[in-house]
């Protein structure tokens, strides 16, 4: 059985009427993740386009992983040039483990992009769960669909942080971003406050101690260098 049926198969038990109509923001979300919307333009005059909203965003998302490699790859490349120069063989946590594999030699491009890999999905994966949360919450209250826009935020709002940024801030950074930044002016189109950004301003005045000074982008302990508006 394909995707394509099983979705057709469950749909009747989401739409109006169906015992999990209030939960059709989620069977949406994955509907049109996959295939194309089935709905047309009805009216007289528009624009015959399969590209949406939904599909623009997907674009972003395609166009934002180059930066997410360039991202992990310097700052895989910045850690291990760091340790270089401070003599350090092997750095003192769980991500040691999983280094052992590439070591820590500069010179080796999947060992820069595995180290900054270490750093960066974490902060991610917080990212994309409890925002994603809030997106759904917020989405199945109200009744709409679930935008893939958040996807992009997501991406952003990791890109623009600090490596070793503790995940209990990120958490609370994604969930003020998505909050106050979006949801209570109506959600996607009819925010005027960009929801990475605000994220990242809560926690500039939140915790200034996490987001400025000369150590926070250098994901090794003990390392310091010109801050990057110093440079």
């Amino acid at each position: 059985m394909s995707a394509r049926e099983i979705l057709d198969r469950i749909e009747p038990h989401f739409t109006k009427g169906g015992r999990f109509e209030k939960y059709y923001g989620l069977y949406e979300m994955v509907d049109t993740f996959i295939y194309t919307p089935s709905e047309v333009t009805r009216g007289s005059t528009h624009v015959r386009d399969g590209n949406d909203l939904k599909r623009t965003m997907t674009f972003v998302v395609i166009a934002t992983l180059f930066c997410v490699l360039m991202a992990m790859y310097n700052t895989g490349y910045q850690a291990n040039l760091a340790m270089e120069a401070m003599g350090l063989e092997k750095i003192d946590n769980w991500r040691s483990v999983p280094m052992m594999l590439f070591g820590y030699s500069t010179m080796n491009p999947f060992s820069n992009l595995v180290h900054g890999a270490l750093y960066f999905l974490p902060i991610y994966i917080t990212t994309l769960a409890i925002g994603g949360i809030w997106e759904v919450l917020f989405a199945t209250v109200r009744g709409h669909e679930v935008n893939e826009g958040f996807l992009v935020s997501s991406m952003l709002y990791a890109l623009i942080l600090p490596p070793d940024m503790p995940l209990w801030q990120v958490a609370l950074g994604i969930s003020f971003g998505i909050v106050i930044g979006k949801e209570v002016f109506g959600g996607t189109g009819k925010n005027f406050l960009n929801p990475a950004l605000t994220g990242r301003a809560f926690l500039y005045f939140a915790y200034p101690a996490s987001m400025t000074g000369d150590s926070v982008w250098v994901a090794v302990d003990g390392f310091t260098r010109a801050t990057p508006l110093g440079l």
